[in-house]
């Protein structure tokens, strides 16, 4: 296990609320409550000849655009884990999504789950702002203590995700879970909410338009900003 050891002594509270379907603006993306009609054809699109991305998902790919909307559809009104589809704030295009899940509101624990970012949108400041967006809406809105993130142990591009987003791996539990008739070890992280103003300051400073050259390429890596925060 990793980080230190937190105890009883002081009285905490539950969180505020739950998530709802709301948007939450970006600079340069949006998250939007997912809506399978409006969202499906350009997530499809954006999937489409990408089966590997579901690898690691409990469902998926899927034959074709009908089957994958009607999954979406499914998805929509669930309230024990909502999705927020990622739109591209410069053409209103549909480039992934992520959940908030195994809501805990009474402990103030919440999971960031079921995270599928299309092409378009991997390695783009996209998809570093959809996380920071979920995590202060979490963290600053609705009052929780905990946010999780968990994956795959096998899944070595999201553990480092992971990491990257500033979560903190805190073990492997084996055996953890039967997906698509294979086992599953699962790898957990947590960001605290005693972390979150450090996390919440490293991705405004990479997030800042002037961390990028002309050819949209970062200056200074969110890793080297992190470290930076957490060491001073």
């Amino acid at each position: 296990m990793s980080g230190p050891v937190t105890t009883a002594s002081a009285s905490v509270a539950p969180a505020r609320g739950v998530p709802a379907r709301t948007v939450l603006p970006g600079r340069y993306c949006r998250l939007e409550p997912l809506e399978a009609a409006r969202h499906a054809p350009d997530l499809w699109r954006a999937l489409a000849g990408h089966d590997r991305l579901w690898d690691f998902l409990m469902q998926g790919p899927f034959a074709d655009e009908a089957d994958f909307t009607a999954y979406l559809a499914e998805r929509e009104d669930r309230s024990e884990a909502l999705f927020y589809i990622v739109v591209d704030a410069a053409n209103g295009q549909a480039v992934g999504w992520a959940s908030l899940m195994e809501i805990r509101p009474a402990h103030g624990v919440i999971e960031v789950g079921n995270v599928l970012f299309s092409p378009l949108l991997q390695r783009t400041p996209m998809a570093t702002e959809a996380i920071a967006l979920l995590a202060a809406y979490v963290f600053d809105e609705l009052g929780y203590r905990r946010f999780e993130w968990k994956c795959n142990a096998l899944n070595a591009a999201s553990r480092r995700a992971a990491v990257r987003f500033g979560f903190t791996f805190e073990g492997i539990f084996r055996q953890h879970m039967i997906v698509k008739g294979k086992n599953r070890d699962t790898a957990w992280f947590a960001m605290l909410d005693s972390e979150w103003p450090a996390r919440r300051a490293t991705f405004a400073a990479w997030l800042d338009p002037a961390n990028f050259d002309a050819d949209g390429q970062q200056r200074i890596a969110l890793s080297t900003l992190q470290s930076t925060k957490d060491n001073g």
